[in-house]
């Protein structure tokens, strides 16, 4: 059996190329939506709502409790249907399409944000009360305690699983494949049923997500030995 990993790696690596620029902009945008729902859950279940706290928690058995896939496929298909259904009772000719980016974004940031959410949260609760105490003694509403002395020291805590959860996220793009956009996989998949060096193909993008995944590894691991020192 012969390989051809030049020709695969001439041919393919500019695909690949392109296909990381839209894995870059799929992470940092779900990450970013991602930490957004994180927190507003974070916040609404430490809050003395009970009837939110409840809502919240089955808001989260829900995504949890369904694979990533399953909702990417949700968003993708069925979410417009849904929409299209309640707006035409006002606009009968109201029409919707979610594009495969922004269904990937909006799947990835509301699972990964109800998986973070409870990162942020026990990282806020793990700071002393009586540190939230002195700011109101010194004429701290409880919002400007929240902001400014509780959640600048949780994020201190959070922060590198909160960046463990930006590499899984950045493994978990692959997922988008199956609403057709041109991310990694789909790219590799149709150079190689075009080409059929099925081995040479995979191995290069097995690559390309270790090249975006090491290197953030190793800058975790680093950013945990220093938080360490300063504790």
């Amino acid at each position: 059996m012969n390989l051809h990993f030049p020709t695969a790696f001439q041919e393919l690596t500019p695909q690949l190329l392109k296909a990381l620029g839209v894995v870059a902009s799929l992470t940092l945008a779900g990450f970013a939506l991602a930490l957004v729902i994180a927190m507003l859950i974070a916040l609404g279940r430490l809050s003395q709502s009970r009837f939110l706290d409840r809502i919240l928690i089955v808001f989260l058995e829900i995504v949890r409790g369904t694979p990533l896939l399953v909702q990417l496929l949700y968003v993708y298909y069925v979410l417009p249907e849904l929409i299209k259904l309640i707006m035409r009772i006002w606009i009968p000719d109201y029409q919707l399409t979610i594009s495969a980016f922004t269904a990937g974004v909006i799947g990835l940031g509301i699972n990964y944000g109800c998986y973070m959410s409870e990162v942020i949260r026990s990282s806020i609760a793990a700071i002393d009360k009586g540190q939230t105490e002195a700011a109101l003694a010194l004429g701290y509403t409880n919002r400007q305690a929240m902001w400014n002395i509780v959640i600048p020291q949780s994020f201190r805590i959070s922060l590198p699983t909160l960046a463990n959860y930006f590499i899984m996220m950045i493994k978990d793009t692959s997922l988008v494949a199956f609403i057709t956009l041109q991310e990694i996989i789909l790219t590799t998949q149709s150079y190689a049923s075009q080409t059929f060096l099925t081995i040479e193909s995979y191995t290069l993008a097995a690559l390309a997500y270790l090249i975006l995944s090491i290197p953030l590894g190793q800058g975790v691991r680093i950013l945990e030995r220093r938080l360490n020192r300063h504790v």
